[in-house]
């Protein structure tokens, strides 16, 4: 995230518990911290992307209902994450001014471009759309035929805005051995860009760094066995994506769905902040969860 959200935090919009790798022994080696969250709001939940500021601290948070909510994490000495505050949770508006509803309302993916400016991705009623600020009205960019070819349930997951402002959207959907990447540069779709597919893992979040480079996180669901999640990095060159580089890869349970991404500068090198879909079901969590990434 390039600018600062506004915080008039309340009560009742809480973290919950906070926890690092020395309360769990097991942790991956670069696992910094996670913190679990509650609130009595009814749409606190479902949360399928964040954007953390260059702090480390100021967050924004969109849930996949055309909802979003502004927070700020509270560090320990080392950086890692030990609570978290949320505003009241706030839904999208749509280009007439009204809130997203029904099938317009499954928003998924939320990128930052460099003049401040927002874009959303959405999943069910497959667009991407762009706001001058959050409380905006949300316009949808110019409709590119090939989304309506993926199939149902399996739209666009994952958003990402480089440093020259063009958005990088990728679908859920799984077929081939290519995973797509539509691309939005000056006013109009051009001809999309492809990421190897790696297994069952499936797309659900993106971001740029500020190494430049193009971060992909993915998901496979176990069943009982819970959720995996592989956060893979590329180079974006001429000619495309190179073939890349797996950073992380979860054991089954490890997390919940973590589903929402964003890659900034710690004071030890670069994280990657990510949040968990509870898809508003008591036998889940939402948890912010945090790593440390080779530079």
């Amino acid at each position: 995230m390039r600018r600062r959200p506004g915080l008039g935090v309340i009560a009742g919009l809480v973290l919950l518990l906070g926890f690092d790798s020395s309360a769990t022994p097991d942790a991956p080696p670069d696992f910094v911290g996670a913190i679990r969250l509650s609130s009595r709001d009814p749409l606190f939940g479902g949360f399928s992307a964040l954007s953390i500021g260059e702090n480390g601290r100021d967050l924004i948070v969109l849930s996949d209902r055309g909802a979003y909510v502004r927070g700020r994490i509270t560090r320990d000495g080392t950086g890692a994450p030990r609570s978290a505050v949320f505003d009241p949770v706030r839904r999208l508006r749509g280009p007439k001014g009204g809130t997203l509803t029904g099938q317009q309302a499954d928003s998924e993916g939320l990128a930052i471009a460099p003049d401040g400016g927002l874009f959303v991705s959405f999943e069910a009623t497959i667009r991407v759309a762009r706001l001058d600020r959050l409380e905006g009205k949300a316009i949808d960019l110019p409709k590119n035929p090939a989304f309506a070819r993926l199939p149902h349930n399996e739209g666009l997951e994952a958003l990402a805005v480089d440093a020259s402002g063009t958005v990088y959207a990728v679908p859920e959907a799984l077929h081939g051995d290519k995973v797509p990447v539509f691309v939005f540069q000056r006013g109009k779709w051009r001809a999309p860009l492809a990421l190897p597919r790696i297994g069952v893992f499936r797309p659900v979040a993106a971001d740029f760094g500020p190494d430049g480079r193009f971060y992909l996180l993915e998901r496979r669901f176990h069943g009982p066995g819970g959720f995996s999640s592989r956060l893979r990095r590329f180079d974006l060159g001429p000619k495309g994506f190179s073939s890349g580089q797996v950073l992380l890869q979860t054991k089954a349970g490890r997390h919940d769905n973590l589903e929402g991404l964003s890659i900034w500068r710690g004071p030890d090198g670069l994280r990657a902040t990510m949040i968990s879909d509870d898809n508003f079901l008591f036998m889940q969590v939402t948890e912010i969860v945090e790593y440390r990434l080779p530079d």
